[in-house]
């Protein structure tokens, strides 16, 4: 009986949050925001610059931005939406003359016909799931006044949560330092993430741009947008990119396109990004994956896009209390069990050691 109480309550839970997907998503995307520039509204209260007056700057900043990105992106997409049917053509053309190479050298049709190549890269769906999730993040971007006003009163509250949270907990301060630990990981997680995938899609948007691809903006983007997703964002923003290199220019160009994606990806997110995050900021490639399904279900593209820095901060959270840190260290790679396990071991030889 209590088991059937407990589903009933899920798919209540489930079905609010569908229901409220279009407030939902504007808020989340304001607390993200709030997270990211609640650091410069800080830093202004402490050079005597007033609250309103900062906070004020800082929204007007970031609306100007975002209303610029919303702007240029949803041209961007129109225009290449107008393309798609050509591209998709010539498309089918490389194929057909690749199969005929392919049957000149001896390869039999039928093996051809039986593996469906068109099949399996088909472009409309390729680039229609670029189109929606870059069509997602235009129509949250596109509430830029309800984002403003989530964003103004969330970075009100700011200086006020120190206090608030001291009058919940009654710990000598414990809950209230556990906490503002978990929320500078959350800001440096984000913040980190952001300035890495802004120079991916910065680095790849000018390589696409050098290649002759068209709409380098576009493409700059989507590296930009995918690689919040770990694993497999930055193999998704490199499909299209290469298919479309392929049509316009050959075989040759979308080979070093794909290159150009392989050494950004490789040296950026191999290199760079585990070393800037630190060794408490992984997440298990299966948590990731389950992640990507279940907000990918609930909202579509824009909840794929949110759902790693949600996981995250979740588990950034949960590993910042001692009776749920088990749960954040279940959600993190191998290594962060390991490296647990041997503070651990060391923390309990301490305590044994003592008179």
């Amino acid at each position: 009986m209590q088991g059937m109480v407990v589903v009933a309550t899920l798919v209540v839970i489930f079905a609010g949050l569908r229901a409220a997907e279009d407030i939902l998503l504007p808020l989340l995307f304001s607390v993200m925001l709030a997270i990211l520039t609640a650091p410069a509204v800080l830093a202004m209260e402490r050079v005597r610059v007033p609250r309103a007056i900062a906070i004020v700057g800082v929204v007007l900043g970031v609306v100007g931005v975002l209303g610029t990105i919303a702007v240029s992106l949803g041209r961007t997409i129109q225009d290449f939406t107008q393309q798609l049917p050509g591209y998709q053509e010539r498309f089918g053309q490389l194929l057909w003359n690749s199969e005929s190479w392919l049957v000149e050298r001896g390869v039999p049709r039928s093996m051809l016909d039986e593996i469906d190549v068109s099949g399996v890269l088909n472009t409309g769906q390729l680039m229609g799931l670029v189109g929606a999730t870059l069509s997602s993040v235009v129509e949250i971007l596109s509430n830029t006044l309800l984002v403003a006003l989530l964003l103004t009163f969330i970075l009100f509250e700011v200086t006020d949560f120190p206090r608030k949270l001291t009058a919940i907990f009654d710990d000598d301060g414990r809950g209230v330092s556990q906490l503002t630990e978990a929320a500078v990981a959350v800001q440096k997680y984000l913040a980190i993430k952001t300035v890495i995938s802004l120079a991916t899609g910065l680095i790849l948007g000018i390589w696409t741009w050098a290649m002759g691809l068209d709409f380098p903006f576009l493409w700059g983007l989507t590296a930009f947008v995918l690689n919040y997703i770990p694993n497999i964002g930055s193999i998704l923003a490199a499909i299209p990119a290469t298919l479309l290199a392929a049509v316009l220019n050959g075989p040759g160009n979308a080979l070093g396109v794909l290159l150009g994606y392989l050494v950004v990806n490789v040296s950026i997110g191999s290199f760079m990004e585990p070393r800037l995050m630190g060794r408490r900021l992984g997440m298990s490639p299966l948590v990731v994956f389950l992640s990507l399904i279940f907000w990918g279900w609930l909202w579509g593209p824009a909840g794929m896009l949110l759902s790693v820095p949600l996981t995250v901060m979740v588990k950034i959270v949960l590993e910042h209390r001692e009776d749920t840190r088990w749960l954040g260290i279940l959600m993190g790679p191998a290594r962060e069990a390991e490296e647990a396990q041997v503070e651990g071991a060391a923390q309990e030889s301490y305590f044994t050691e003592q008179p």
